[in-house]
């Protein structure tokens, strides 16, 4: 069970942005670069996870590397029947919404969408919006990134590079 009141540090905050980098490093990569040693590392990992501030492991895939390079948002407005979990549920039975929120404003959620090409995306809007409970669908496609490291264009969420050796040097 998670123990909500564990301390959370600096070197925690290290470690984490080390994974943040690159999820492969090892204990002793980690440890060399922030000053501990790799069981030290170790303990403290297995301690986020315990206390759920690591929640899990991922692989980042750039999306054009599956051949999916048309990319949309689509607002989905929904009757007031669909809960929050229904939507949830309904969106992770597609393998081409790679992110889905509840928002504010006029839509009840954001899906980011990956595709082949439109036909593929159009074929995947036609499934969402046979869901009994969506009203509308509203998209806008990807022309270009205007921040080309963002997750969004496909980039691993990671530190900029050098941000680990900036952090060692405070």
């Amino acid at each position: 069970m998670a123990n909500q009141s564990a301390p959370f540090d600096d070197l925690d905050r290290k470690i984490v942005a080390a994974l943040v980098a690159n999820a492969r490093a090892s204990f002793t990569e980690i440890g060399a670069a922030i000053g501990l040693s790799a069981s030290a590392v170790k303990r403290r990992v297995d301690r986020m996870r315990e206390n759920d501030v690591i929640t899990g492991f991922t692989t980042t895939v750039r999306p054009a590397a599956l051949g999916w390079r048309t990319e949309a948002y689509v607002e989905v407005y929904c009757d007031s029947a669909a809960p929050p979990r229904r939507l949830a549920e309904v969106v992770r039975s597609y393998p081409e919404i790679t992110a889905a929120m509840t928002v504010t404003g006029g839509a009840d959620a954001l899906l980011h969408v990956m595709a082949r090409d439109v036909e593929h995306f159009e074929e995947v809007l036609e499934r969402i919006r046979t869901e009994p409970f969506i009203r509308k669908t509203i998209s806008y496609m990807v022309l270009s990134h205007l921040i080309a490291g963002s997750a969004e264009a496909g980039a691993s969420p990671a530190a900029p590079p050098g941000a680990l050796d900036a952090m060692n040097d405070r």
